[in-house]
C-alpha cells in the first residue's frame, strides 16, 4: 500500500516507521532537519527498552510525490486544513483520508478533501513522545479503532486492518466508530481541558472539589449532547471513570496543559470545541464547554516568562 503520514512526530513517526516495514511509506513534515535526519539515520523507535530502526521515505514537499492510496494525518488538528491544502496533489479518486487525531469532527474537514465515502475516521491507544531529533519513545501499545461515516465500499477496512497488523499494530473495524471517538472525547474535554486552564497534574482535578464540581458539569454537557446525537452515555459511569483516570494519574499531564505552560497554540477547537459546535447544531445549550474555549484561547495568547 501506497501510504503517506503527513506529521513526524510522535505518532506520525510510530506509525510511519512500523508501516514501512511492508509498504511504501512517505513521512512528509515541514521540519527540514528532521526530514534529512530520518533520510540519513531512520527512525528509531524505543519500544521496551529496545531501540529499532525503521526506514521509510521523508520529504519536506509533496510536489514530486505520486497519488497516494492511503494518507494519514498526524498534525496538530490546528494545522489540518492547511496541511490537506498542500497534498492536493497526491488526494486522487482512489485515495482514502484517515485521522487518528484526538478530538472530534475531523471527518466533516477531511470530507472537504474527499468524498466522504473515502474518510476514515478512528481513534489509537498507542502513544509515544519525541526524545530527540529522529528518535521517539514507544510507550503504551493498544488498540486502532476505526470506522467510516459515509457510505461506500467497506473493504478498505479491512484492506488497512491487514497492512497495519503486518506491522504490529492490534486495528479492530467498528460500525459505531463515532461512539468511541466520543467515548474518548468526555475524557479530554473535562478532565483535560481543566489541567490546561488550571496548569495543574491530572490528580488535583478529583483532589479539589470545586474542580471535580467543574468536571462533572462539562461532563453533562457532553453526555446531553451525545445523547442528542443518538450516542448514549451513561452520565455516572463517564463521571467515575474519569475520577478514577484522575486519581491514577498523580504527577502526570495532559497535552493540552503543557501546550499552555510552553506558550504553544492547542487543539481546544476539535476538543472542547467540538462539543460547542455539534451543540449549536443541535440547539442545545453548553454555557461550560463555550466558556472552557474562550478561556484556553484567551491562556494562548499570554505571554510566559
Amino acid at each position: 500500500m501506497n501510504i503517506v503520514v503527513i506529521g513526524a512526530g510522535a505518532m506520525g513517526s510510530i506509525y510511519g516507521g512500523r508501516l514501512s516495514q511492508h509498504n511504501d511509506v512517505t513521512l512528509l513534515d515541514t521540519n527540514s532537519a528532521l526530514v534529512e535526519k530520518i533520510r540519513e539515520d531512520g527512525i528509531i523507535l524505543e519500544e521496551g527498552g529496545v531501540e529499532k530502526c525503521f526506514h521509510p521515505y521523508a520529504t519536506a514537499d509533496a510536489a514530486t510525490l505520486k497519488k497516494a492510496d492511503l494518507i494519514i494525518l498526524f498534525t496538530k488538528s490546528l494545522y489540518s486544513c492547511s496541511a490537506l491544502e498542500s497534498v492536493k496533489n497526491i488526494i486522487g479518486d482512489n485515495t482514502y483520508l484517515m485521522t487518528l487525531q484526538n478530538g472530534a469532527g475531523h471527518d466533516k474537514l477531511l470530507s472537504s478533501f474527499a468524498d466522504s465515502s473515502r474518510v476514515i475516521i478512528g481513534t489509537t491507544e498507542d502513544n509515544g513522545a519525541v526524545l530527540s531529533l529522529g528518535k521517539v519513545h514507544h510507550g503504551g501499545k493498544g488498540v486502532t479503532n476505526i470506522g467510516k461515516t459515509g457510505n461506500g465500499d467497506r473493504q478498505i477496512l479491512q484492506d488497512i486492518k491487514t497492512a497495519f497488523d503486518s506491522c504490529g499494530f492490534d486495528v479492530r473495524i467498528h460500525d459505531d466508530i463515532q461512539r468511541l471517538i466520543w467515548d474518548k472525547l468526555m475524557t479530554n474535554v473535562s478532565l483535560s481541558a481543566l489541567t490546561a486552564i488550571l496548569q495543574c497534574d491530572m490528580s488535583y482535578i478529583a483532589e479539589n472539589e470545586y474542580a471535580f464540581s467543574l468536571c462533572k458539569s462539562l461532563i453533562h454537557e457532553a453526555v446531553e449532547v451525545a445523547a442528542a446525537m443518538d450516542i448514549p452515555f451513561d452520565e455516572n459511569v463517564v463521571i467515575e471513570r474519569v475520577r478514577k483516570t484522575s486519581e491514577n494519574n498523580k504527577g502526570g499531564y495532559t497535552s493540552i496543559m503543557m501546550d499552555i505552560r510552553n506558550g504553544r497554540k492547542t487543539e481546544v477547537d476539535t476538543i472542547s470545541g467540538a462539543v460547542v459546535d455539534k451543540a449549536k447544531e443541535l440547539g442545545i445549550p453548553v454555557p461550560h464547554h463555550e466558556t472552557v474555549v474562550k478561556l484556553i484561547h484567551a491562556l494562548e495568547g499570554v505571554k510566559r516568562g
